[in-house]
């Protein structure tokens, strides 16, 4: 059974560009466009990894990682951070939210995908 991994991220074509890879790699995808929609989603379902930009309106990343990890259900599924931001203190925020890697875009798919293999446990 494919893994499932949910895309968090404003960009409607970052969203698209990460499925694409991670569809070709042999993952399920759920897609949200924000922190407050992708809390939406995580409803009982299992969620293997989570990809969440940082800058995005309503909830940012950072916030969104604070609430997940909230949630019993998925306080222990790992997040990436998919983001322009590059500064360590952000890293350093990102981090002590939960983030367990930080990705800054651009990224090249197969980059992407040996992030997420060395999360998601076959």
């Amino acid at each position: 059974m494919a893994k499932t991994i949910l895309i968090v991220d404003d960009s409607a074509s970052l969203r698209q560009v990460v499925a694409i890879a991670l569809r070709g790699g042999g993952y399920d995808v759920i897609e949200a466009f924000d922190g407050v929609d992708g809390l939406s989603k995580l409803n009982g379902q299992k969620i293997h990894l989570i990809i969440s930009d940082v800058n995005m309106p309503n909830m940012d990343g950072i916030t969104f990682v604070k609430a997940v990890k909230q949630n019993a259900a998925y306080k222990f599924t790992p997040i990436i951070m998919l983001t322009t931001e590059s500064q360590e203190g952000k890293k350093m925020e990102g981090q002590a939210a939960g983030a367990k890697a930080w990705v800054v875009k651009p990224f090249k798919p197969e980059q992407m995908l040996a992030a997420v293999s060395k999360l998601v446990l076959p």
